[in-house]
């Protein structure tokens, strides 16, 4: 009798399961979420941009939605693969964060809404990095 060799997370050898694919392009597009959001608040910030807080709050919308899916692959991941918890744990208080930092995103209170958003970024490239760099590695289990 054979024992399989694939990694936790893995089928097939190399190839992703769905709950690690799932992740992992869900948080790259969170990533790509906040890159947007970045650029929204730089137009912003122009004096000849109308409609740039639209598309800033539109985008804060679509953030919402990647980072909660996000906390759920995160979760899924954990759950079928036996992977570590603190992806989900970052995931979620990322999602969270996102609520918070929109209700500071106006008038005087800004000052709080940048560092909150920078907060957002290194919460999600962190995730973003790891499961690209961490899963499937024997000592990336339960850890």
């Amino acid at each position: 009798m054979t024992r399989s060799t694939a990694a936790p997370g893995t089928a097939r050898g190399s190839r992703p399961a769905g709950a690690l694919q799932a992740l992992r392009v869900l948080a790259v597009l969170a990533t790509l979420g906040l890159l947007y959001q970045g650029a929204t608040a730089g137009r912003i910030l122009m004096p000849t941009s109308e409609d740039a807080e639209e598309w800033h709050g539109g985008g804060a919308i679509a953030l919402h939605v990647l980072t909660g899916l996000l906390t759920l692959a995160a979760f899924w991941y954990r759950r079928t693969s036996g992977g570590p918890w603190w992806p989900t744990v970052v995931s979620g208080a990322v999602f969270v964060v996102t609520f918070v930092e929109a209700s500071f995103g106006h008038g005087d209170s800004l000052w709080i809404h940048v560092p909150l958003a920078l907060l957002l970024t290194i919460g999600t490239v962190w995730v973003t990095a790891w499961t690209f760099t961490g899963p499937g590695r024997p000592d990336a289990r339960g850890r």
